[in-house]
């Protein structure tokens, strides 16, 4: 199966950026989909944005025209760059894979693997 390790988070002032990185291991040639989500302590975890195996991409409304997700597929890593960055952006930012393609890229019951997290605080 596919193991996932988020890293890049810290700690930006408002209107900074930051790249949030993704590495996956394991059965990774298989068709799929990858998105990045984020939770907000008391809230609900919620799509960031996700990209098919065709390079199709989902944004989010939050996040559109400031964040992009990609792939280097030669290194298996999927990223975040998240630029122009708001307070409300805090939170705890996951990577997630499924083993198909197509379907609702932001919706969290359609992935199955999910890594860690890593945690982003603007402010």
């Amino acid at each position: 199966h596919v193991q996932l390790v988020e890293s890049g988070g810290g700690s930006v002032q408002a209107a900074g950026s930051l790249r949030l990185s993704c590495a996956a291991s394991g059965h990774t040639n298989l068709p799929y989909c990858m998105g990045w989500f984020r939770r907000v302590p008391g809230k609900e975890r919620e799509g960031v944005a996700g990209l098919d195996s065709d390079g199709t991409t989902t944004y989010a409304d939050f996040v559109k025209g400031r964040f992009t997700i990609s792939k280097d597929n030669a290194k298996n890593i999927l990223y975040l760059h998240m630029a122009n960055l708001k307070p409300e952006a805090t939170a705890m930012y996951y990577c997630a894979v499924r083993p198909y393609r197509g379907g609702r890229l932001l919706d969290r019951y359609e992935y199955h693997i999910w890594g860690q997290g890593t945690q982003v605080t603007v402010s």
